[in-house]
């Protein structure tokens, strides 16, 4: 398989994507009420420094004129200069990816290791009880809003008991894992619910194949047949449900990092929304939808080694 070739036809469908995504949010953007060079001066400013200030900043023109200044510079690398902070929006989203980053792989990772038993939990005995608990624990986990199971977890698990930082991002790869286990848990607890049922659905599917019946009859453990047969081949579909979903949750993530404190790219966000910083508010969703397009493309490309078949759609 050349997965070169697979990867390089993936990342040529998602230029679509992208420039879509620059002309949503740019014109989109600029529709929220208010005027930036007003929320910069005061409401005391004069005509005149609102003028002269809009004209600085390029405000002035018209907005297929700034869309094309926007292009022309982003296909250069420049993501524009922040209105508020007067320094690059590209560096300062760029700053706090780290964050969003290590949430995002950090969620995903507590999803696995959460899901993936609990499914094989709730498939080996269909209709048992084991089965109906899973089936329970994923529908109320599933109707639970994230901020506020980050607030019960900041109030009875960081505050109560101590066992975790109630917010920040930590110091160093140990201080990173101990700070962001709550809000990633946080985010684990949407995801788990919609994986474990897919995974589920699939793990039942694939049992009652034919060539696990063959394996059956060729005297292969129980134990063989679920975790090298069953669970592989049911994995694929999982995949691309779990790749969707943390493309959701992206945006999801932003809240949490408001909840927790946690100084990513949410702070960022919400504060250049605030003050009308345009630049900065095109740059983070630019970053981010590139985000959600390589997790696509990270999935499509598991998907694939898992599945060879899935290269020739």
């Amino acid at each position: 398989m050349n997965y070169l070739r697979f990867l390089a036809r993936r990342f040529l469908q998602a230029i679509p994507v992208v420039l879509g995504v620059t002309i949503v949010v740019f014109f989109l953007i600029h529709l929220v009420p208010g005027n930036p060079a007003r929320t910069a001066l005061g409401t005391n400013a004069t005509p005149q420094a609102v003028a002269a200030l809009e004209h600085k900043w390029g405000l002035d023109t018209s907005l297929p004129q700034q869309y094309w200044l926007f292009m022309k510079n982003l296909l250069s690398g420049d993501l524009g200069t922040s209105l508020r902070y007067e320094q690059s929006a590209g560096e300062l989203a760029i700053e706090r990816m780290p964050v969003t980053i290590w949430l995002l792989v950090y969620a995903t990772i507590l999803t696995g290791l959460i899901a993936v038993p609990a499914a094989l939990l709730s498939a080996s005995k269909s209709g048992g009880v084991r089965d109906k608990l899973v089936r329970w624990v994923s529908v109320v986990s599933l109707g639970i809003p994230g901020f506020w199971l980050g607030l019960i977890l900041i109030e009875y698990v960081a505050i109560e008991t101590g066992l975790f930082p109630a917010a920040g991002f930590g110091e160093g790869f140990a201080g990173h894992l101990e700070s962001l286990f709550l809000p990633s848990l946080t985010i684990a607890a949407g995801l788990v619910p919609l994986v474990v049922r897919s995974l589920r659905a699939e793990l039942l599917r694939v049992a009652e194949a034919d060539f696990v019946t063959t394996a059956r009859a060729k005297g292969l453990t129980e134990r063989r047949i679920r975790y090298r047969h069953v669970l592989r081949n049911a994995l694929a579909p999982t995949v691309t449900v779990l790749a969707v979903n943390i493309s959701f949750l992206v945006g999801g993530t932003l809240v949490i990092e408001q909840v927790f404190s946690l100084g990513g790219v949410g702070s960022l966000m919400l504060q250049a929304i605030n003050n009308r910083d345009f630049p900065v508010v095109q740059a983070v969703t630019l970053i981010l939808a590139m985000v959600v397009v390589l997790v696509n493309i990270m999935g499509d490309l598991v998907q694939a080694l898992i599945d060879p078949r899935v290269e020739a759609r």
